[in-house]
């Protein structure tokens, strides 16, 4: 198959379980790159958890890119030039704040390479400082600390309960917020309008591509709208029901080398 850009999810896609690429997949997406395949990865993680996979790939040396916060930052590998970027509605900053509160649900952020919230030792806000090896920053009051423009807000808590309120706080935040799960116990918080389809359609107009020049691995409920709006998609094997229901393919887990296996099955690597 011909395609031209390949995004790949990270966590639970293009990563094991122990967030590390494996040799056979590294392998394959060198080989892939040096055939003519662009690589973006797309995740919810920021820009600066995302950078060292970008780097082992040598991205900035085959065209590739990177979708930060779901698609809320789009950014050259080689250049670092940010094609797009939409931070949060400044005036309804204050929403985030009040639903973490009512529904106890600790929220942090990112600034300069940090995490920045008012729960250092929550086991959750750890969770996401190893995912993307950032350090945690303790401020006493989170919403005095937003001096700046945020990309993206993270609300964590135990999964069961996440999902119990999470049509809730979708509704409290109102209609200039995007909410999605992109993981059990993280709920991501983006401007309006933010999703990785709809980034990834911006940069497919950027590059001069079609839809039908996109191919897409994903696996959790974050990459439902990529999978769905790829030329050519598969969800992995540990993905979620609903990201398998909306790709054409199903390829093995990401404990093994299902990116590597989509690859090389259909890209004729």
């Amino acid at each position: 198959m011909n395609y031209k850009l390949l995004v790949l999810d990270l966590d639970g896609t293009l990563t094991n379980e122990e967030k590390k690429i494996t040799q056979e997949t590294y392998e394959t997406l060198m080989e892939a790159q040096r055939k003519g395949l662009r690589l973006a990865l797309a995740s919810g993680r920021p820009t600066y958890g995302i950078m060292p996979l970008a780097k082992q790939l040598e991205m900035e040396r085959y065209g590739g890119f990177i979708l930060a916060f779901n698609g809320a930052k789009v950014i050259e590998c080689a250049s670092q030039d940010i094609i797009f970027e939409r931070s949060l509605p400044q005036d309804e900053l204050s929403k985030i704040f009040e639903v973490s509160e009512r529904y106890h649900i600790p929220a942090l952020t990112y600034e300069d390479g940090q995490i920045i919230t008012e729960f250092p030792k929550n086991p959750y806000v750890l969770e996401e400082s190893r995912i993307n090896k950032l350090p945690v920053r303790q401020v006493v009051h989170l919403e005095e600390a937003v001096y700046f423009p945020p990309v993206k807000f993270l609300l964590v808590g135990d999964g069961g309960y996440l999902a119990s309120v999470e049509g809730e706080v979708r509704e409290a935040l109102g209609e200039n917020f995007s909410v999605y799960r992109s993981a059990p116990f993280f709920l991501e918080v983006m401007a309006r309008g933010i999703d990785k389809a709809r980034s990834l359609q911006r940069l497919l107009r950027h590059l001069g591509l079609d839809q039908k020049d996109l191919a897409a691995c994903g696996d959790g409920y974050n990459d439902i709208s990529m999978l769905e709006f790829a030329g050519f998609s598969a969800a992995m094997e540990n993905g979620v029901p609903e990201a398998k229901k909306a790709a054409d393919v199903i390829t093995r887990s990401n404990e093994e080398d299902g990116v590597a296996w989509f690859v090389k099955k259909y890209f004729g690597i």
